[in-house]
């Protein structure tokens, strides 16, 4: 459970030792990145999806914890097969520090990773060539996500242990600017067993009109105007959970009309309703994670392209919930538990065509990959897992 403080959040999980954890080779020994495209591949739930599947490796990048016992040496390079999901390791890219979550440009050239440690900061990484553009302070202690904002201008940074959401400006070789904003989760009070704000998530809705933070320590969705011109935040709207549920992820719908919400402490996800025009989420009833009596702490919630089936990663009962999606949205039905294959899955991923689910297994050091069936959302083990030292962060290309 990651809601004792940002130390207890960052070492929770931390392997014993270092031997289940394989290094990878250093970057200079590396073969160039894979071509990858200036767009991403669209995403489509007919037949199709196959056919759109690229030939050759893919590239896939790995975050990880660097300072703690067994963690990597920075940001892991890897590919994957496409038809058979089978992972290579490829190098590492060293001198960023707990790079725990990373996200990419809309144009593919970039690579952004939160350096997770008390004086927080984010980093840019130019893939052509692996050069580090340089880091930013995001102004708070282990900023814990990060994604980009769809104009490709602004890179949105959530806090965790100081509650703060951050706005950085990108230009336009892809570098970071100083901070244009920070604003401090101040209300509602801390909810039961939180000592204060921990944002978890910070993202941008699929109507691009308002982003949204998730905060656990406040059980509450935030709701933003994000100024494109001067990378400031404007609050529009709060949203609470029931109170403890500690709210950690939220992924959309594509419709765009519903979201899922990934509840850390209570073990619980709950349909939320989302409304464009004033960015209003509306937080549903807790619903079962289908993993039983047991400790488990819901990590990561992910919706296929077509919006027909919801996977739920669960760290301590390790193993990905799937749900049927239903009423164009507005309801999830527990279909099954999956076991992850792994220790602990902190955070999971779609390969750009869906056809493949990967999960970052961060107590067993190790990386699993699924086939996901397109009829019936099935999930089939997609041969050995991966080693990847304390395997925090999995994004596919």
């Amino acid at each position: 459970m990651d809601s004792g403080g940002w130390s207890r959040r960052r070492f929770v999980g931390a392997l014993a030792g270092g031997a289940a954890a394989a290094a990878l080779p250093s970057c200079d020994d590396a073969p160039a990145p894979a071509t990858t495209p200036t767009t991403a591949p669209e995403a489509s739930a007919g037949p199709s999806r196959e056919a759109r599947r690229p030939s050759g490796p893919r590239p896939l990048y790995l975050g990880t914890y660097t300072s703690v016992e067994g963690g990597g040496k920075g940001i892991g390079l890897a590919t994957y097969d496409t038809a058979t999901g089978r992972i290579t390791g490829t190098g590492t890219v060293t001198g960023v520090g707990d790079p725990s979550y990373l996200a990419i440009h809309p144009d593919r050239r970039t690579l952004y990773a939160v350096d997770e440690r008390e004086d927080g900061a984010v980093t840019a990484v130019r893939l052509a060539d692996r050069k580090e553009l340089g880091s930013r302070s995001t102004g708070g202690a282990g900023p814990c996500h990060l994604s980009v904002h769809p104009s490709g201008r602004w890179l949105l940074s959530a806090n965790y242990g100081s509650g703060s959401v951050a706005v950085h400006p990108i230009d336009a070789s892809g570098a970071l600017g100083e901070r244009t904003d920070l604003v401090r989760h101040s209300g509602p009070p801390p909810g039961p067993g939180q000592e204060g704000p921990h944002a978890h998530q910070f993202v941008t809705s699929p109507d691009g009109g308002h982003v949204l933070a998730v905060d656990l320590g406040t059980d509450t969705v935030y709701t933003y105007r994000l100024d494109e011109k001067a990378g400031t935040l404007s609050e529009v709207a709060q949203a609470q959970t029931r109170p403890g549920a500690g709210p950690r992820h939220l992924t959309f719908h594509p419709g765009g009309r519903y979201a899922y919400l990934a509840n850390e402490v209570d073990n619980t996800v709950a349909v939320c309703s989302y409304d464009p025009a004033s960015g209003r989420v509306t937080v549903g009833e807790a619903q079962s994670t289908g993993t039983g009596p047991g400790t488990s702490y819901p990590a990561q919630i992910l919706v296929t392209a077509d919006g027909r089936f919801a996977y739920l990663a669960n760290r301590g009962h390790n193993s990905l919930t799937r749900y049927a999606v239903e009423a164009d949205g507005a309801r999830l039905r527990l279909l099954d538990t999956v076991p992850v294959g792994g220790d602990f899955p902190r955070q999971i991923a779609f390969s750009p065509e869906g056809t493949l689910l990967f999960a970052a297994n961060q107590k067993s050091s190790t990386v699993t990959v699924f086939h996901v069936d397109e009829a019936d959302g099935g999930l089939r083990r997609a041969g050995e897992s991966f080693p990847s030292p304390v395997a925090v962060c999995a994004l596919p290309l």
